[in-house]
């Protein structure tokens, strides 16, 4: 764990340089290898008239871009929404699946595929940021029921019964038509191939005021941390509190499973490793969780080009190689009552 401020800020710095490079090697390596001096002249200059330099610059210009900067933000995403969905539930086993929102989303598209026979990615991007948006409000409405308001557990518990739902009506429709199934389980893998800038310009502004609006809910997340009536005494909104990260959570990952498919696991460990270095502090877990997901979701899609060139292991399933044993290793270190 790091300790004081110089630490923490040498500590992001070592961070994001380490995205950085991550980012180069996005660009450069896949089934075609492109050196990163010829990365920089297609960052930089005009298309070249050498046949060969061209289609360096037309690869890295035309796919590569597109889809690093759609991994930053997804990556961006699903490492503050998993921060903020567990802070909100205090359930360290909390992830993005958790409130409904990844299951709204894929049935949205199912039905897009459906009725209006979407193809496009820019199309999976409104339909699953829609059905993200309402699953997760009708998750918070019914563990708003009763009395305490929405409490961390009827969230969860509400988030699991709608989730399930979603799933089976999700089910139900792919098993009526062939043609949906053939079409949605290219998306539902988790990938950022295939993305253009057209999607990247869909899902960007909604990541964008997603990701400042969560890195403003750290003092909250850590009143809501303390307990409801030591958050209470603290002069701290309860229901303000949970409406905001609520929110929050449904403009971050709505936007990032439609523009990616459900990608696991990035949301999950990535508070966990946050929480390592960073402690306990929720303003420096989202900070932290900002840098290091995108690092893990373009480096995983990253060894997934290289794996099986000159095809690719979708970064859905590589995320999910990745984290499997670094979440297992987690909770053999920790006790869950502890995190």
């Amino acid at each position: 764990m790091l300790q004081g401020g110089w630490s923490r800020s040498l500590g992001l710095i070592v961070a994001l340089a380490v995205l950085v490079l991550v980012v180069g090697c996005s660009l450069a390596l896949g089934a075609r290898p492109v050196s990163f001096g010829r990365v920089w002249d297609a960052l930089t200059s005009a298309r070249p008239t050498d046949p060969d330099a061209a289609r360096d610059w037309s690869v890295v210009r035309s796919l590569r871009v597109p889809r690093t900067i759609l991994g930053l933000l997804v990556g961006g995403a699903l490492g503050l929404t998993g921060t903020l969905i567990q802070g909100l539930t205090r359930n360290p086993l909390a992830d993005p699946g958790i409130l409904g929102v990844q299951a709204g989303a894929s049935l949205a598209v199912v039905i897009g595929i459906n009725s209006v026979a979407i193809a496009d990615p820019l199309g999976y991007v409104w339909f699953g940021f829609a059905g993200a948006a309402v699953s997760g409000a009708v998750v918070y409405a019914l563990g708003s029921l009763g009395r305490g308001g929405a409490s961390p557990v009827k969230l969860a518990l509400a988030g699991a019964a709608m989730s399930a739902l979603l799933v089976a009506l999700t089910s139900a429709v792919l098993l009526s038509n062939q043609a949906t199934l053939n079409e949605y389980r290219f998306w539902a893998v988790g990938s950022l191939a295939g993305r253009e800038d057209d999607v990247v310009r869909a899902v960007a502004p909604f990541i964008v005021v997603g990701a400042v609006f969560g890195l403003t809910r750290g003092r909250s997340l850590n009143g809501l941390a303390l307990g409801d009536d030591v958050a209470r005494g603290l002069g701290l909104s309860l229901v303000w509190a949970r409406i905001a990260a609520a929110l929050a959570i449904i403009v971050l990952c709505g936007a990032a499973v439609a523009g990616a498919g459900p990608i696991v696991f990035v949301g999950l460990v990535i508070p966990h490793l946050a929480r390592a270095i960073s402690g306990p502090d929720y303003r420096w877990i989202l900070i932290w969780s900002l840098v290091l997901a995108p690092s893990l979701l373009l480096g995983a899609d990253t060894v997934g080009r290289l794996i099986a060139r000159p095809g690719e292991v979708q970064v859905g399933i590589m995320t999910a190689v990745v984290g499997t044993p670094v979440f297992i290793a987690i909770i053999r270190r920790r006790n869950l009552a502890d995190l």
